[in-house]
């Protein structure tokens, strides 16, 4: 029996791993990388094995560091089923061609750019990373579950996924492999959410594992409360609409992140914190993923059923528009201030946002409220680190408008909520892998768990390989 890790070790994105035993392969996950040049170079390799060997795949969740390379496995040779959650599939059936058009649009851009270069430029066009078809394809090896119903992807395996409470439709993965003496139990925490929350409900606790792969993109630091959050919140949206008249720019992941902002600003409305705003959400795939939402009410917690309820909570806002139209995006640009802008992508490298940065960076009423991780390389991460100029879109941006961090709506549990959850497992797993943290965060949070558990604890490095016992 073997483990290889192929991604998201000692790194944030890529989430990808190999497991081999008793003639079975299969993988838990099949993520994009994130983060500029070298990431694209990564996705772009050849898988690390054959794809039409893989028996199968078990998806944690929908976010595209996790699900992105789907569709090239698919174009490269998978033959199998994609196992995962219901809400899980709704949204890749959004997500999945989503991405696609934007590896389309990048490969345009780019052989817009060889074109018109001064030095002579290779002749063959560069192929998009996969296509909008492509991902539609693999939208049709999609096997759908409901969480807590044991599954037999292969005769020689049972699955079962758990609420991971980190978005719609995100799981814990526990595997048993083997039987009798031989008999193995796996878990993947996938990506795990910070208790109480808005929207999802808090992750299952797991108590058992003979093997156990856990994220770290938090082990190390704390979230802010929930008060703190909304408190900050609350200044944010008071000093930037009504004190200095400007936007508020909110780069949003469009599933998560987005419906939880719309949540917190319905709430501190209703609760009289602040008055009723003019709230844009311009991303298409943000505005599917609401609805998406809202046809898996049952899977949400009892807050937001209380505050959302038939009418999604409209009537806390002065108006909130979900914007489709490309023109209705360009005009947003034109606003001399007064609206939030909610968009896509959340780590500002694609999508509609860019658009909005570029309108608004350069002007010092506006404010950019950053809410959740920025991967090393991204746009997002350059200006969370004080870039005072940037280069995008073929331009350069200067950067004037004030920028806030608002920390406590990760959808990631913070190191203390991670040490919470494994302190719900009975006896220590035999073997506990570290993942989905940047190397220091991981290796540091690995020390962490030996430190304060007494667990033999390891933080892979890519590509390595660990045979279980």
């Amino acid at each position: 029996m073997k483990i290889t890790f192929l991604g998201a070790a000692c790194e944030v994105t890529g989430s990808c791993y190999l497991l081999e035993a008793d003639g079975v392969r299969f993988l838990v996950d099949c993520g994009m990388f994130q983060g500029g040049r070298e990431a694209r170079e990564k996705n772009r390799q050849a898988f690390a094995f054959d794809p039409a060997t893989i028996d199968f795949v078990l998806l944690s969740h929908a976010h595209i560091d996790h699900s992105g390379l789907l569709p090239r496995l698919v174009a490269m040779g998978f033959r199998g089923a994609i196992h995962t959650t219901r809400a899980t599939c709704d949204l890749l059936a959004v997500m999945l061609p989503d991405a696609g058009h934007i590896q389309e649009r990048e490969a345009e851009s780019a052989n817009y750019r060889r074109f018109h270069a001064k030095k002579k430029a290779p002749r063959h066009d560069i192929a998009p990373l996969y296509t909008v078809e492509q991902a539609r394809t693999s939208l049709k090896s999609l096997e759908p579950a409901d969480y807590d119903q044991e599954i037999t992807p292969h005769p020689a395996v049972r699955c079962v996924f758990r609420d991971a409470g980190h978005i719609l439709g995100s799981a814990i993965v526990e595997i048993w492999l083997g039987e009798g003496a031989r008999r193995r139990k796996l878990v993947f925490s996938g990506d795990l959410g910070q208790p109480a929350r808005p929207l999802v409900r808090d992750p299952t606790p797991i108590h058992d594992a003979d093997l156990l792969v856990v994220e770290s993109t938090y082990g190390n630091r704390l979230h802010k409360s929930m008060d703190e959050t909304e408190d900050e919140l609350v200044r944010v949206v008071n000093d930037t609409l009504f004190k200095r008249g400007g936007n508020l720019i909110v780069p949003a992941f469009a599933v998560g992140r987005t419906q939880d902002m719309l949540y917190l600003l319905a709430d501190l409305t209703r609760r009289g914190r602040i008055p009723k705003l003019t709230v844009f959400v311009d991303s298409p795939m943000a505005t599917a993923a609401t609805e998406i939402t809202y046809k898996h009410m049952a899977l949400l917690d009892e807050e937001t059923h209380a505050l959302m309820g038939e009418h999604g909570g409209m009537a806390n806002f002065q108006k909130l528009a979900f914007v489709g139209d490309a023109e209705e995006s360009k005009a947003l640009d034109r606003l001399a201030g007064g609206a939030v802008i909610i968009s896509a992508s959340g780590m500002c490298d694609a999508g509609r946002i860019k658009y909005h940065l570029r309108a608004n960076l350069p002007r010092q009423d506006a404010t950019l409220l950053i809410t959740g991780f920025q991967a090393a390389g991204t746009l997002g991460r350059r200006l969370v680190d004080g870039a005072k100029r940037i280069r995008m879109m073929g331009g350069d941006v200067p950067v004037k408008a004030a920028l806030v961090t608002l920390g406590g709506l990760s959808a990631h549990a913070d190191r203390d909520a991670l040490l919470n959850w494994l302190g719900h497992f009975r006896a220590p797993p035999k073997q506990v892998f570290v993942v989905h943290g940047e190397a220091e965060t991981a290796l540091g949070f690995a020390a962490l768990i030996h430190e304060r558990l007494g667990w033999q604890t390891e933080a892979p490095r890519a590509g390595q390989s660990v045979e279980l016992p």
